[in-house]
C-alpha cells in the first residue's frame, strides 16, 4: 500500500446523497478478484450510455475534473453491498482521498485498509467545498499527520482513529503488520511444532 502523508489534488464535487457501492462500481463488474482495472468501470452508469459512450453531463466526464484526485460528495456515501471493488475502483481511478459527511461503515472501512483516506467532515463545511470546487479547479492539500485540509481560503481539521492513521502514514494494511512479526511467529510455530 501506498503511504500516505501529505497530498495536494484537483477536487471532484459529486453532488449526490446515498451513492450505493453498484453505483461506484456496478456488479456486472465484480467478476475479478485483482485489484487493478476498476478505474475504467467507475460509475459506470452514470459515465456512460448504452452504447458506451461518455455521458457529457456527469461530473467526472466534464474538462475542469479531468485528473481530479479528490472526490467531495453528500450523506451516506458507499452504501449498499459491501463490495470491496468499491473502494479498488475509486482508487484505480485516481482518487486518493473522498470527502462526505458520513460514509457507510463498510465502505469507510474498505477505504482505510486499501489506503483510500476516507474523511468524514460536518455538512456545512462539505457545502462549501463542493461550492468551491463546483465554480472551476479548486486543490485541497491534504495532511495526514495534522489532520488538515487546506486550500485557497478553506482550512479545516479533521478526525480519523490514530490507529488508521499510523497505518496510512506508513503505508500498511494489516497483512503487512502481521509480516513484521515473521520471525517471532516462525520462531513461535517451531518452539511448539509436533
Amino acid at each position: 500500500m501506498k503511504a500516505f502523508q501529505t497530498f495536494e489534488g484537483l477536487v471532484c464535487p459529486l453532488d449526490r446523497t446515498n451513492v450505493d457501492t453498484d453505483q461506484i462500481i456496478p456488479k456486472q463488474f465484480l467478476k475479478r478478484v485483482e485489484r487493478k482495472g476498476f478505474g475504467a468501470c467507475l460509475f459506470y452508469n452514470w459515465r456512460f450510455d448504452e452504447k458506451g459512450n461518455k455521458k457529457t453531463d456527469f461530473i467526472l466526464n466534464q474538462p475542469d475534473y479531468a485528473g481530479a484526485s479528490i472526490l467531495v460528495a453528500r450523506d451516506n456515501f458507499g452504501c449498499g453491498s459491501s463490495r470491496e471493488h468499491a473502494p479498488w475502483a475509486l482508487q484505480d481511478y485516481g482518487f486518493r482521498v473522498i470527502i462526505a459527511p458520513s460514509f457507510a461503515d463498510i465502505f469507510f472501512n474498505n477505504c482505510q485498509k486499501n489506503g483510500v483516506l476516507a474523511i468524514r467532515l460536518d455538512e456545512r463545511k462539505v457545502e462549501t467545498l463542493i461550492g468551491c470546487a463546483s465554480q472551476g479547479a479548486f486543490h485541497l492539500t491534504v495532511n495526514l499527520a495534522e489532520q488538515t485540509l487546506t486550500g485557497n481560503e478553506f482550512k479545516e481539521k479533521f478526525d480519523i482513529d490514530p490507529y488508521q492513521k499510523e497505518l496510512l502514514i506508513k503505508g500498511l494494511d494489516e497483512i503487512a503488520i502481521t509480516l513484521n512479526y515473521d520471525n517471532d511467529i516462525t520462531a513461535y510455530e517451531q518452539r511448539h511444532a509436533m
